[in-house]
């Protein structure tokens, strides 16, 4: 890396899968900083469940050899690095950016709890009152511990049009298994995150691979997350009636993949693809005729029907990267990737290995990925952020414009 000033951001990516961590840490790290011409202002990395003993050699090392101590990291089970994902095995995948004209403020968060309930604190001094209308959140979030639904609502309302994208840790069974770094620190609780503002700009891709079917339901009857009436009838008696009318493949999918998916802005004179925040549906009823969802709901809101299977995932996930893609001329590189794929696909859904990292690189050809197996990944749906499950969700970084 030499000293020369480039104000063009830069990203670099590297895999290793090296079982010794110190080994590791020092493959992907030469591998950055060949791709780098200066040391970074942001890297972050995930370590497979293999290395969880060995987080603290990871996190120092990291920030002796690249020179900053602005790092995220977390445990995962599954790993996404250059075209590859490495499912539960030993991998170490390290990202690194350099953002020229760029805020970066890395942050610890945690949930101290109150008599009142609980309040998330950990936000760095610096962060201003009024966050830029250029920013963005990358969260790292330790599943046990961190509050992630409530943190994004409270988001969606005090930081409108700021997208928070990223994923809950992944590979530990249970509480205190997981690890999250910043920095040297290695935490056992809570979030990292990193605040992005200035000459970077960060589009986001949320693939929550459904498709819907049947028509728009207004639910007119409802208690928390279960559905007891759509358009005045029964819940079940109305999605009976639309499973009767499908073709003996669709019936097929409903019965093993039934979502439903509700609006997110119901002032609009048409819903379509995107439109809607798809959520499992997690029981049913036959007595009282309800479906139970994993999501609260009310009267008065816009339903419909999802199915999920590997070729409606892989066909959403090829149709949004293709609508993310840059037309003629409206390109900026070089540019990178952060891939937050759910510990539910992969070759647990595709029945073939590197899926969406391969999908990824099919659109954005070249550029450098990292990421991981989610247990729960964050990501806008509809201009607000969500938690979401068997979802992949991508941040893609370019240079912002300049202005005259």
């Amino acid at each position: 890396m030499s000293d020369a000033v480039d104000p063009v951001p830069q990203f670099a990516a590297a895999l290793s899968t090296r079982e010794d961590a110190a080994s590791a840490v020092a493959e992907v790290c030469q591998q950055l900083t060949a791709q780098l011409s200066r040391k970074p202002h942001l890297v972050i990395w995930f370590a497979s469940q293999h290395h969880a003993g060995q987080l603290a050699t990871i996190a120092s090392q990291c920030c002796d050899r690249l020179g900053t101590d602005a790092v995220l990291g977390c445990t995962a089970e599954s790993i996404v690095g250059g075209s590859q994902e490495i499912e539960n095995a030993a991998a170490l995948s390290m990202w690194g950016a350099v953002l020229p004209d760029s805020k970066v403020l890395p942050m610890h968060l945690e949930l101290e709890r109150s008599t009142e309930g609980g309040a998330i604190v950990g936000w760095p001094a610096g962060l201003e009152p009024q966050w830029p209308q250029d920013a963005s959140l990358v969260l790292l979030g330790e599943p046990y511990s961190f509050p992630a639904d409530a943190l994004l609502e409270r988001l969606n309302e005090d930081r409108p049009g700021v997208p928070v994208v990223g994923g809950m840790a992944s590979g530990g069974d249970g509480p205190g298994e997981n690890r999250l770094a910043i920095g040297r620190e290695v935490h056992s609780s809570g979030a990292v995150a990193v605040l992005l503002s200035g000459g970077v700009r960060v589009q986001t891709v949320v693939s929550q691979g459904c498709r819907p079917i049947g028509r728009h339901f207004v639910i007119t009857k409802s208690e928390r997350n279960v559905i007891y009436e759509l358009g005045g009838k029964p819940a079940l008696l109305q999605l009976k009636e639309l499973f009767d009318s499908l073709p003996n493949r669709e019936q097929q999918l409903v019965q093993h993949g039934l979502h439903v998916g509700r609006v997110v802005n119901e002032y609009q004179s048409q819903f379509q693809h995107g439109d809607f925040l798809v959520r499992n549906v997690i029981g049913i009823d036959p007595d009282q005729g309800s479906i139970a969802i994993g999501d609260y709901v009310r009267p008065g809101q816009t339903v419909q029907f999802h199915v999920r299977d590997a070729e409606t995932a892989d066909e959403d996930l090829r149709m949004l990267l293709q609508q993310s893609a840059p037309g003629p001329g409206q390109g900026h590189v070089p540019s990178g990737a952060l891939l937050f794929t759910c510990n539910g696909r992969g070759t647990r859904l595709f029945g073939t290995p590197h899926h969406d990292v391969q999908a990824l690189q099919s659109i954005w050809s070249g550029v450098p990925v990292a990421g991981f197996f989610a247990q729960g990944e964050f990501g806008p749906v509809a201009g607000q952020n969500f938690v979401h499950g068997f979802t992949a969700s991508v941040a893609i970084f370019t240079a912002r414009p300049q202005t005259a």
